[in-house]
């Protein structure tokens, strides 16, 4: 995709991913890369800003024999989630007006 992504962007697509369900960070990654071309590098930074800013929380658990590290929402993500899903909106919509001549200076 053409358009770059911000670090804003990624933390909210990341904390609406684990609201719907716990997932690790390959898991997360995979989804992101639909949208965004983002390196590993870059994402399990911004996983650990998530999580010590008490919006994420996260386990251990087996897989085919090796631990994987699972990401859950907290309730302050989920508070997280409804402020930036309105920050969303309204860049959406006056993006949406300036493309669509709605909007002008």
């Amino acid at each position: 995709m053409y358009f770059p992504v911000s670090a804003l962007l990624i933390e909210y697509l990341i904390l609406t991913i684990v609201e719907t369900q716990d997932s690790y960070g390959y898991e997360i990654s995979q989804t992101i890369k639909l949208v965004a071309d983002i390196k590993e590098s870059t994402l399990y930074p911004i996983l650990k800003k998530l999580e010590k800013a008490g919006f994420l929380t996260t386990y251990s658990q087996e897989f085919q024999g090796r631990k994987r590290k699972y990401y859950s929402i907290t309730e302050s993500g989920k508070v997280q989630i409804e402020y930036l899903s309105n920050e969303w909106i309204a860049y959406r919509d006056t993006i949406d007006g300036i493309i669509e001549g709605r909007i002008r200076s």
